[in-house]
């Protein structure tokens, strides 16, 4: 989600309640584009952090601290020299822009009360941090923007601030329902476009929102609502507006399993089953763990890049390989007509004349009449051998094909199995069980420290989650993690579930007696599903059985198993119902 004006809003209630009043005591720069100015007020020392990345521009609270330069950037040394020790004496964010105001009070080296304002703008790749007089004249700003780099605004020393007006876009606190009526509902464009193209600091995901409490798709074209529905849209938004002004605010994240999703500072109501949303206290929390998430998420999958594109490269090679062995051995299946070649000319032959190239015979098998091919410079003996001959290389590779099919197809469900293991990683140490067992396999060479590929293994243990009944339900991350969870962890009246036909993780239901609820059945098959190859499709297959039940095949690669007479449910890819442990 964008840092929007409605996030902003939240952000600067959190800023009075702890700034509102105090004091700056400690202004750091540790990166170029990032301040952390640590403060004092009604609720002790705080600490935070302004981030003016052209990626990702952030302001929120923050416990952690970062090592600063042994010299202070220019703009820092400003910053300490005027408001090292400011009282601020007003936060505020105008209209609903994308833009938090200081207002700071301090005094001069005369002594005489001066006020300065730092100005944070949470803009996108135009983002900055800029201070001003009290006059609105830029004293100095974390980013110098010239003419040749911008013809909307220059941030330079000496020039006047203002807020750009790039777009022309309405103040939704303000905004009548005639205005927005004329405005929104006659854009050429969907509905949830023309909501935040129309009004200022509304993300597409809060457009999309409002459409959703609203009843009315956000795909469809604005101009195609009638008065009644336009009249509903705005006071669906309006509603929302009211809430801003309010200050009733609840920060929550999305998730969909263990991945953030979303967040915002209200209640989504858009997310269908499948996710489900944590709470928070503050927005600075909120924001410090969706990023903390999501940077470890994106950390785990650059971390993974290599180890998918060698399970990709290896899942071609093979689909390839078992597409040309099946053409293969469709062509096998003309043995048998080669057979009945050589035995129709044995027994019916003898009368033919040199040089025939072909004669019509009886087929004694199915009492047709076929036309058999000869080879004029051969004798009816050496053109039955030569069919009995191609019906026996035929044969044989028929036979080394079987086997050749079956040893490709089971690569093939071992690969994707590794591929749906990356999928599922969280940790450093996920990753190390699936890099070790494709050594075992020879996707990868055996040079590495194998005392530290051990002890990453060792820390990495199977997904547990419990029912609000207190079932114990166990996930493996892998095919190591599966083979212990099903033959050396599960015991024979447990049960074990598997999405059916598809990659995806052994899953493990404790019980004492053999006897479950049914809704833990539905609970475990949810699992499954979500945990498989089908975590994207609406419902899944699901295959369980009791434990016992469940064999390994001498010599079958990890996380392959057989079983025989088991019970099948439909179930939808989810995590309801578990917490995890």
């Amino acid at each position: 989600m964008a840092f929007d004006g409605i996030t902003i809003a939240a952000m600067v209630r959190e800023l009075h309640l702890n700034l509102d009043g105090g004091r700056f005591n400690k202004i750091a720069q540790p990166e170029a584009d990032e301040l952390l100015i640590t403060g004092k007020g009604a609720n002790g020392q705080c600490r935070l952090l302004l981030s003016a990345s052209a990626s990702l521009p952030l302001i929120y609270f923050t416990s952690k601290n970062k090592p600063s330069p042994m010299t202070a950037p220019n703009f820092c040394m400003l910053l300490r020299k005027h408001i090292g020790s400011a009282r601020v004496s007003d936060i505020r964010q105008p209209g609903m822009e994308r833009v938090v105001m200081f207002e700071l009070e301090h005094l001069n080296e005369l002594g005489d009360p001066c006020k300065k304002v730092l100005i944070m703008e949470l803009m996108g790749k135009h983002s900055n941090i800029i201070f001003c007089d009290d006059k609105g004249m830029i004293l100095d700003s974390i980013k110098h923007v010239s003419s040749h780099m911008s013809s909307v605004r220059e941030v330079l020393p000496g020039r006047e601030y203002f807020i750009p007006k790039t777009q022309d876009k309405l103040n939704p606190l303000t905004v009548s329902e005639e205005e927005f009526c004329d405005v929104v509902c006659r854009k050429p464009c969907n509905i949830s476009r023309a909501v935040y193209s129309s009004l200022t600091g509304i993300s597409p995901v809060v457009a999309e929102e409002i459409c959703f409490r609203a009843s009315i798709d956000g795909s469809d074209a604005a101009q195609s609502l009638d008065e009644a529905a336009r009249v509903h849209l705005y006071h669906t938004f309006r509603r929302l507006m009211d809430q801003v002004v309010d200050g009733d605010f609840s920060p929550n994240i999305v998730y969909r399993g263990e991945e953030p999703v979303e967040y915002g500072v209200f209640a989504f109501q858009q997310y269908g089953p499948e996710y489900h949303s944590v709470e928070f206290d503050s927005v600075s929390q909120m924001l410090e763990t969706y990023y903390a998430t999501k940077n470890t998420l994106t950390r785990i999958h650059q971390k993974s890049s290599d180890l998918r594109r060698i399970v990709q490269t290896a899942l071609e090679r093979n689909r390839k390989k078992l597409s040309l062995q099946e053409k293969q051995m469709k062509d096998t299946a003309k043995k048998e007509k080669y057979k009945v070649y050589g035995e129709l000319i044995n027994t019916y032959g003898y009368g033919l004349e040199d040089g025939c190239k072909s004669f019509k015979a009886l087929n004694y098998y199915t009492n047709e009449e076929i036309t058999i091919p000869l080879d004029p410079t051969m004798t009816p003996a050496e053109n039955s051998k030569k069919y009995f001959d191609k019906y026996g290389k035929l044969k044989r590779t028929e036979e080394a094909l079987t086997e050749q099919i079956a040893d490709t197809r089971s690569e093939i469900e071992h690969l994707e199995s590794v591929s749906n293991a990356l999928d599922i990683a969280l940790a450093e140490s996920d990753l190390a069980q699936i890099k070790e067992e494709l050594m075992e396999y020879g996707y990868i060479k055996k040079h590495y420290d194998r005392r530290k590929g051990q002890k990453a293994q060792s820390k990495s243990k199977p997904f547990h989650y419990v029912t609000e009944d207190g079932y114990d339900i166990y996930v493996g991350k892998n095919n190591f993690q599966n083979d212990e969870l099903t033959f050396k962890f599960a015991t024979g009246n447990d049960w074990w579930f598997h999405a059916k036909k598809m990659a995806g993780s052994h899953v493990v239901v404790k019980s004492k007696d053999g006897e479950l609820p049914d809704h833990i059945f539905e609970i475990a098959g949810q699992l499954a599903a979500y945990y498989s190859k089908g975590r994207t499709a609406p419902k899944v297959e699901i295959d369980y059985i009791q434990k016992k039940q469940v064999k390994k095949p001498a010599g079958a690669k990890p996380g392959f198993v057989v079983y025989y007479t088991n019970y099948s449910l439909m179930a939808e890819p989810s995590l309801k119902g578990v917490r995890e442990v």
